[in-house]
């Protein structure tokens, strides 16, 4: 059960997906091939639609990837949305192309005229449009020293460009306030969430490797998070796409925010343990997050993979199922704590994921 409140944001529809007013925190990824490809550029959103990525963000750098908007469009199921810098013409181009949100950064877009255009075509096709503001491309944040004050950059830039979509009495705004500065960002996204009610995309920009990268935004966004704002995450990592939703799904299950179907409670060995556990956990793991039935569980499934006998099922009592490391190359396992079975080591994964499937099945 959810132990966060949620702060109140207005509600946007983004295609068929919902954010804020209480929706359930959407998983974002944006693709890293050239969206002049077509061919590889749906094939990554496909990839990324299988793991449950809910919206996928495209970056489209000039008029010839454009183009190719429809054909990519007609063949995945999630909403599509248009990132595009420094040439609003551009942006003006991915409206009528059928584009399902826009994201464009008030930083380098262009001047207020130029956004006020792209404000009157996306009303009338009722699209909404993200306010993207980064700390990369806002020349003004880089006179300031203090945390406090590059925040308030961060937020007067996105006000800015909040009045003028106001203005026009357009109000479907998404805003997203990042830095790769953590405490820069926090600031930053209370700052606002203190002005405006508008739908929040979260996210520590330019984060890092896989491995520095998801600590870097699980401590950012996990303290934002907490801070009960949120309405759309995406992790941003020099990896491949699919490890920002897998990480994404983490922050949000460790948080009891969302449901990716599984929780996997396991030891961190020691000499006690006489076999390869972080191999299996690794492969339960990689099992775990392709099997698409987990993600519509009511309630996830804890799974609890230990060392060793004297810990195992006193520490994962709260465990659905697990299996603990004994000797003789057998291994307890156990429902709730209480031992039910035995099984050998070589055969831990399959049992797992056994055990999974049946779950899964039961409440299809």
């Amino acid at each position: 059960m959810n132990f966060y409140k949620r702060f109140q944001t207005r509600k946007i529809n983004i295609g068929d997906v919902v954010i804020g007013g209480g929706s359930p925190i959407r998983v974002q990824s944006m693709t890293n091939t050239d969206s002049r490809d077509w061919r590889s550029t749906l094939k990554q959103i496909r990839q990324l639609e299988e793991i449950g990525c809910e919206l996928v963000r495209v970056s489209f750098p000039d008029m010839e990837s454009t183009s190719n908007i429809s054909k990519i469009k007609k063949h995945i199921k999630i909403p599509l949305i248009a990132d595009v810098h420094f040439d609003y013409r551009i942006a003006l181009e991915t409206i009528k192309q059928g584009i399902d949100k826009l994201r464009i950064n008030p930083g380098n877009i262009g001047s207020q005229d130029k956004v006020k255009i792209l404000v009157k075509e996306a009303k009338k096709v009722g699209i909404p449009i993200r306010i993207g503001v980064n700390a990369g491309s806002l020349k003004e944040i880089y006179n300031f020293s203090d945390n406090s004050l590059k925040a308030k950059a961060l937020v007067d830039a996105a006000m800015r460009h909040v009045r003028i979509l106001e203005r026009h009495n357009f109000l479907d705004i998404v805003v997203s306030l990042k830095a790769s500065n953590i405490d820069v960002t926090v600031q930053a996204y209370k700052l606002f969430a203190s002005k405006r009610n508008y739908p929040l995309h979260l996210g520590i920009t330019e984060a890092g490797s896989i491995f520095g990268g998801t600590i870097k935004s699980s401590v950012g966004l996990g303290i934002i998070l907490h801070e009960e704002l949120g309405d759309t995450i995406r992790i941003s990592l020099t990896a491949n796409p699919i490890e920002e939703v897998r990480v994404a799904y983490y922050i949000l299950q460790s948080m009891m925010l969302r449901n990716s179907g599984v929780e996997i409670i396991s030891c961190p060995t020691c000499s006690r343990c006489k076999f390869n556990l972080i191999k299996i956990v690794s492969e339960v793991e990689k099992r775990i997050f392709i099997m698409k039935n987990l993600r519509k569980l009511v309630k996830p499934i804890r799974i609890a993979l230990m060392g060793c006998i004297v810990n195992g099922p006193g520490e994962a009592k709260d465990a659905d199922f697990g299996i603990a490391g004994g000797s003789n190359n057998i291994g307890i396992l156990f429902k709730k704590g209480i031992i039910v079975g035995s099984v050998v080591h070589n055969e831990w994964v399959d049992k797992i994921i056994s055990i999974l499937k049946n779950v899964a099945n039961s409440q299809e």
